[in-house]
This record gives C-alpha cells, structure tokens and sequence, in this order.
C-alpha cells in the first residue's frame, strides 16, 4: 500500500520471488511528492542486487544528476568538501549518489512495476477502511467498491500514514519528528562541479540546517529543516526563514542574486528513526516513512524505504513458507530493520544533537580544512558505519587534534 520507494521496492523484491502482490495508491502517476531528492547509494546498490537492468535503465534517463560528495559550511562560512569516495575518479554511471526530482524517479519506479505480471498496479484509490479478518485484512475504497483481502499488508503510505498512526499506535513524538521546506530554484550561481550537495549551518537557523541539492539543468533543490519540538519552541516560520536565508546570509546572497523560483514553496513532515518503535503487527508491516525511518541527520527517506521495503519482501517470503503471519513471528522483522539501520540513525541522532552547537560546527572545520589525511579518512564514512560511530565520541577528535 503506497506507490513510493519503500512500496515500489516491496512489491519488485516480491515479484523477483515470485509473489504476486497488488500495489495501491491514492495519486495517479506521474505525480509530485515533496523531498529533498536526494538518492542514497543504498538506493543503487538494492537496484543493481535485484537486477542490474533496472539500474541500467535508470542510468539512461536524463532525470538525475551524479552526486561525488557533500559540501559542509559551517556558521563562520568556512567550507569543508568531502568527496564520498577517497581518490574518486569522476566516471559514467557510476556516482555513488544521486539527485533527481521525486515527479521522475517515482514515476521511473512505478513503470518498472508495470513491466512485472505479477504486480497489480491499482493507482487513484484512496483506501477509505481497514479491516481486521480471521485470513489477515481486508482493505477497502471507493465506498466499498473496491476492495483487497490480503494475509499481509505492507503500509508504505508515507509519513501521515492513518494505518500507521491509528492501527499501529505510531504517534507523533516532537524530539523524533522534523519540519521542512523545500523549493526549486534555477540559476543558483557556483554549483560544485561535481554536484556535491550542500549543507549550510547557519547560526540564525541553528540548530537546523539549509541545502543545496543540484539537480539536472542548472536547477537546485534547496531547502530548509529543523526539529518539531525546536520548531514549536521557537516558533520558527520554516518558509519565512528560508527566504531571510537566501536574502541576508552573506554568501548564499550573492549565489541567489539572479535565481528564479520554481512554483511554490511547499512544506512537510519527516517521522524520524531516532525513536526504537513497534513495526509490525499480526499480518502488517510498516515500511519507510510509515515505520519512522527517516534518517535524523541526513532527512534521507528513500534509501532507508528501499532497505525496509525489501526487508519487508524477504520476511513475507518466511511467513509464506512457516504459515506464519502472527505478531511475534514478525518481530524478526523489527530485529532486522533495526540491525540494518537503527544503529546508523540512532548515531545520525547523535550527530545531530553535537552539530546543533555553532562553536562547535566552526572549530570542526577549521581543523579539518586543508587537512588531506583527515578529509580522505571521512571520505571513508559514507561506506564505513564503524568510523560514522568513531565520529560521535570526542576522542576520535582529540586523537585526530594531537596528532596534527
């Protein structure tokens, strides 16, 4: 149930083993969704495992633009390049990142679901009820017109998701929950030539963040998030803020002197997964944005969709096989998601809470600017989850410090 990443890569996982599955979604494709766009390897690496032509696929389209690192700058203005590959080489196809509007990559997804048979691909249906049968649930739409009685559901619906809040029990909690806006800008001046995205720390909107995200045709996604509970506490006009960014900060001044806005400013909420919640229940699982996976630090929701998605596939695989669809069978589930990315987003939680300190984020990158053996081994972090955990305890830095 939901036609985005983490429903998409539930329902491919499912076809290429061979369950057959139906696929709902309220929207008709292609259609928007407000994000920051960004595409995590996760994302490319899960493609190229299920099949390698989909990727090639996606490759050819000219919707994405190639990411090669990220741009830290941090509230003294002080910029800090990390490249996510130590020595990259700059080749085709094979960016270990990526930037494309959701408007395409989604629609990209669903028409890879409508190459499978064994998918049913029902788009336009808002599913109106749930309920609970003796098999497992029967969702219905249309006043009852419409309806699927399914042994398991996968909710994919995103991050107001009513299954999740009202049968799941997942609540909003304003310490794991952020707010944040986004726009699409043309001719923002002096993009990195190697499209790193940006992420700007700056001292009025600390401890939130503003970013950069290049995207195909000399366009950007830039953006703005912070903490509900910050946001409400200093009741903060996230739409407001942005544009006093772009208008004052001194640098972003001059790069948005002759940008354009796209279309509106458009806002939305982000369930994040700093919180250890249930995820699953008799004959359900919740998947991406839906099971509060969102990534503290990053805002990053596709990647972590797309893991929890084919996890999903793979754990409905072992309820078929043991005839076992009840509530701790699935508990496997949990255990899986949370050993594959709950340690990553309970240390993102961390970094989150130590960038929040302006001093702090300026005396970081004033030490490792210009510091090539530094800079090499945090290129290393995008791929390597063990030095993410050294980078949250003070002494890997003092360490670092007194070696200079």
């Amino acid at each position: 149930m939901g036609a985005g990443p983490g429903g998409v890569a539930a329902a491919l996982k499912l076809s290429y083993l061979g369950i057959p599955s139906v696929l709902l979604d309220k929207a008709t494709f292609p259609r928007d969704k407000v994000c920051g766009d960004a595409i995590s390897g996760k994302v490319t690496t899960l493609l190229n495992r299920l099949d390698p032509a989909i990727l090639e696929r996606f490759n050819r389209q000219p919707i994405q633009s190639d990411v090669w690192g990220i741009r830290f700058v941090a509230p003294n203005l002080r910029e800090l390049d990390i490249p996510f590959q130590p020595n990259y080489v700059r080749r085709a196809r094979s960016a270990p990142g990526y930037v494309a509007r959701r408007y395409d990559f989604d629609n990209f997804l669903v028409e890879e679901v409508r190459r499978r048979e064994n998918i049913r691909f029902v788009e336009g249906l808002a599913v109106e009820q749930y309920a609970r049968t003796e098999r497992g649930w029967l969702v219905s739409g249309r006043g009852g017109a419409f309806e699927v009685d399914c042994r398991m559901l996968i909710v994919a619906d995103g991050a107001h998701s009513a299954f999740s809040r009202k049968m799941a029990g997942l609540e909003k909690d304003p310490q794991h929950h952020a707010g944040a806006v986004r726009a699409y800008f043309a001719n923002v001046r002096n993009l990195n030539q190697d499209n790193f995205i940006e992420l700007h720390f700056i001292r009025s909107i600390s401890p939130g963040y503003f970013w950069i995200f290049p995207l195909p045709g000399g366009q950007a996604n830039v953006g703005l998030g912070m903490r509900s509970d910050i946001l409400s506490r200093r009741r903060l006009n996230l739409r407001k803020a942005l544009f006093e960014v772009i208008e004052e900060n001194p640098q972003l001044k001059e790069r948005f002197r002759d940008a354009e806005l796209i279309g509106e400013v458009k806002g939305y909420g982000l369930p994040l997964g700093s919180k250890t919640r249930p995820i699953s229940g008799s004959h359900y699982m919740l998947v991406g944005d839906a099971g509060h996976l969102v990534d503290p630090l990053t805002g990053e929701g596709i990647g972590n969709a797309f893991y929890s998605g084919f996890i999903a596939a793979e754990q409905l695989q072992q309820c078929l096989e043991a005839g076992d669809f009840s509530a701790p069978f699935l508990k496997a589930y949990d255990q899986r998601v949370n050993r594959v990315l709950g340690s990553e987003m309970r240390l993102s939680y961390r970094l989150q809470k130590m960038l929040a300190y302006p001093f702090l984020v300026n005396l970081l990158a004033s030490f490792i600017a210009g510091n090539q053996k530094v800079i090499a081994l945090l290129s290393g972090m995008y791929n390597d989850f063990a030095l993410r955990e050294k980078l949250a305890k003070p002494w890997f830095w003092m360490k670092l410090f007194f070696k200079r």
